[in-house]
């Protein structure tokens, strides 16, 4: 995958993990209080640290996987296989990407994974 591309996805990742994390300070008190609580520190690290059970609680299910999903992409920037299904390793095209930066598997295998858990 070209470069460049990866680069712009990256950055489009952290500044969707930035805000995600933002709306989450401002809607949770729950977990304004956690952020609150800790080291002055990036907000965008924020989330990939360990803090605890409460966040987890304070953020619900359906929040931890799209953050999960946000850091499991910039891990795979990071480990150079951005771009690869993980079901079927083949290139994820840019388009999909470009729509859904965390994507992790291509339009035919998330597709087939779906209709399977209906």
């Amino acid at each position: 995958m070209e470069k460049e591309f990866v680069e712009r996805m990256k950055e489009s990742l952290e500044k969707l993990k930035k805000e995600f994390i933002d709306k989450l300070i401002a809607e949770n008190s729950d977990f304004r209080e956690i952020v609150e609580d800790m080291d002055p520190k990036d907000l965008v690290d924020i989330a990939a640290d360990d803090i605890g059970r409460k966040t987890l609680e304070a953020l619900g299910a359906h929040k931890i996987k799209n953050l999960r999903l946000i850091d499991a992409a910039l891990s795979r920037i990071e480990n150079d296989c951005y771009g690869r299904c993980a079901k079927c390793n083949r290139k994820i095209p840019q388009e999909r990407l470009e729509a859904i930066p965390y994507a992790l598997m291509c339009i035919e295998c998330q597709s087939s994974d779906e209709r399977r858990n209906r």
